[in-house]
């Protein structure tokens, strides 16, 4: 099938990083790809090499394109214009419109997934926008998962990859990746790693200013160790993940990225004015409770995510570990989230 995936950056690389993975694992399906976005820069470093079947495309060049896909997927809400709704009214066969929607554990997700939204006025008037949320559970649209992760993790060579980029820990260290928004309770978190051999890998941006700032010329605390890092491809993203020990991720891309490390995480949620984000960041914690040997993330989680007071203390490592790795192993008997999304569409057409 033919597909076109549009996609507003909005501030950050969350939109675009998660665009790019799910289009590049369409093509890899063998699916024909179009990715619609007003603001590409980001995939100069993040996808610098591209992808077979996928053409990056301009936003505003789609007014004007005579052609409309198969499948239309708008993501995150980023609202088609009346021009594009118009011309998938006028196609002899209707495509498939999906509104690819944010993860959430929340129940409501999993309620509306799959929901269609006929459209009964405007442009688009006798179409159907149907919904798909992403998820962590049997019932949801799952998780972009591509079909040769596990193998390439598992010919994955850490310690050469970390010596590769300069980043070559050592014996005694644990390694600790850290990809941030600002955050108050980052100097907490320095002090709390530099009790113990660590090497703290700083991801360009947020979290090398941030930390660079509070360290100096130096970089160093205590037994603890930072580098910064450059701007990392996403299969480098990736390797960091796997390279790690312990990942502080934000956003949703590296949120779901560093689940399939089965590596100890740390995710701060983009936060939103209305404070949806702290109900959306406790049903992944009770979630992940209920399934991963009974580990509450919330006291660490919430404290980092700004939404409590009390210290930040890491749990025991072991069982942490041990509770990353059932995590995993749980979310992989879910299909993938491009695979669900096929037959989805498929039987929608």
């Amino acid at each position: 099938m033919q597909w076109d995936v549009f996609c507003r950056v909005i501030d950050n690389f969350g939109d675009i990083g998660v665009c790019w993975r799910l289009a590049a694992d369409l093509a890899r399906r063998g699916e024909a790809v179009r990715l619609w976005v007003d603001d590409a820069s980001a995939l100069a470093w993040m996808a610098p090499l591209g992808a077979r079947n996928v053409t990056v495309l301009n936003w505003s060049a789609a007014a004007t394109d005579a052609s409309v896909g198969d499948v239309v997927v708008e993501a995150f809400g980023c609202e088609l214009t009346p021009e594009v709704i118009a011309r998938m009214a006028r196609r002899t066969r209707a495509p498939v419109w999906i509104n690819l929607e944010y993860l959430s554990a929340e129940a409501y997700a999993q309620r509306s997934h799959g929901l269609p939204s006929p459209q009964l006025s405007g442009p688009g008037t006798g179409l159907t926008k149907w919904f798909f949320y992403p998820g962590f559970s049997t019932g949801s649209g799952g998780l972009i998962r591509e079909a040769d992760l596990l193998q390439r993790q598992q010919a994955f060579d850490a310690s050469a990859w970390l010596r590769l980029i300069g980043g070559g820990g050592r014996a005694s260290e644990r390694v600790v990746s850290l990809f941030c928004y600002a955050n108050p309770r980052l100097p907490e978190l320095l002090n709390v790693l530099a009790t113990e051999p660590t090497l703290l890998l700083l991801t360009a941006g947020d979290a090398a200013r941030q930390v660079a700032a509070l360290l100096g010329p130096t970089l160093r605390r205590g037994a603890l160790r930072a580098e910064l890092l450059p701007l990392l491809t996403q299969a480098d993203y990736d390797h960091l993940l796997w390279a790690s020990d312990i990942n502080f991720v934000r956003g949703e891309d590296s949120f779901v990225r560093a689940q399939w490390a089965g590596k100890p995480f740390v995710w701060q949620i983009y936060p939103q004015q209305d404070g949806a984000h702290a109900a959306k960041l406790q049903a992944f914690c009770a979630l992940f409770a209920a399934s991963a040997d009974g580990l509450d993330l919330w006291p660490l989680w919430s404290a980092w995510n700004g939404l409590a007071a009390q210290p930040l203390q890491l749990p025991p490592i072991n069982r942490w570990c041990a509770a990353s790795r059932e995590w995993r192993r749980r979310l992989l008997t879910q299909p993938a989230l491009v695979s669900q999304l096929l037959s989805f569409a498929a039987e929608r057409r």
